[in-house]
């Protein structure tokens, strides 16, 4: 039955009989015989087929985390106990500032732990490090948190918290930051990020109109764009700038400042020996309050 309940998953992840029969190596007539067999076990019906599609009804959709956890279960009993004697492979997608801020001060610490485990990098915004890791594509994402619920099948666990600051050109005079908003050309942190939102959320609860100058999704970049007095900026204190010499002025915001949260994503069946080694180096390094970090 192990058999069929990995092809179940393949079509729940991928949409299709033929689509699952690519991933496992079967034909689509193979994995619709595999299915018929597994719905007369459970003695119900998994899938509301509608041309070629196979979409989960609420049965599939109560069976598919069962499912996961079955497969995960069985893949343990073969597992060694202690990340030191795990071989492998662990695929961990990370937004940008993760990359040059949290990973380097916790991978030294995993490799000790872990030596033979290879890790594979995957760079990515955090909506889709969230969708991969929901599919089944990452071990593991290293994101900010969503400004929604997770399916009860993902795990999230946190690792830190990033003020915002607001930061100007050195010409621009003022301390008090709602005025500054109110006068000076806004470089936005894109709205449809994870952080970007965040901004958003705090600009309509100040009840703040600002003159967008320009809208993009990278920290750096906006730094750079506010050095060269294109405007000014609300952005989490996280980044590669704040380890080299920057020509701008970084005001604090007082009783308004506002968070991002940084979490790593799971998928609950999958946690093992290596995975939870990284993730106790991650929260050591979150704990110690590194300068890390965006989409």
């Amino acid at each position: 039955m192990l058999r069929e309940l990995k092809t179940f998953v393949m079509i729940a992840r991928h949409g299709t009989f033929a689509a699952a029969g690519q991933h496992v190596g079967l034909t689509q007539s193979a994995v619709s015989a595999q299915m018929r067999v597994l719905e007369q076990g459970l003695g119900v019906r998994l899938f509301d087929r509608s041309g070629r599609a196979a979409l989960l009804n609420a049965a599939g959709r109560h069976a598919l985390p069962l499912a996961e956890q079955i497969l995960a279960l069985y893949a343990q009993m073969a597992l060694p106990s202690s990340a030191a004697e795990w071989q492998g492979e662990l695929r961990i997608g990370a937004i940008a500032t993760v990359q040059t801020g949290l990973l380097p001060d916790a991978l030294p610490r995993f490799r000790a732990a872990a030596p033979r485990v290879e890790l594979k990098l995957v760079p990515g915004v955090s909506l889709h490090l969230l969708s991969q890791v929901d599919a089944g594509e990452l071990d593991l994402a290293l994101l900010i948190k969503p400004p929604f619920e997770l399916p009860k099948e993902l795990l999230q666990v946190s690792l830190a918290r990033e003020p915002f600051v607001l930061i100007a050109p050195l010409d621009v005079e003022g301390d008090d930051p709602l005025r500054l908003l109110a006068e000076q050309p806004f470089v936005r942190y894109d709205r449809t990020s994870f952080g970007g939102r965040r901004v958003s959320q705090f600009l309509r609860e100040q009840r703040l109109e600002v003159r967008e100058a320009l809208e993009l999704d990278e920290l750096e970049a906006i730094v750079r764009m506010v050095e060269c007095g294109l405007g000014i900026s609300l952005i989490p204190r996280a980044g590669l700038w704040l380890q080299r010499p920057t020509q701008l002025r970084v005001l604090e915001l007082g009783e308004l400042t506002f968070h991002r949260e940084l979490v790593a994503v799971l998928r609950r069946a999958q946690r093992q020996p290596a995975l939870e080694c990284l993730l106790d180096c991650l929260l050591a390094t979150g704990a110690r309050g590194a300068p890390y970090g965006t989409e």
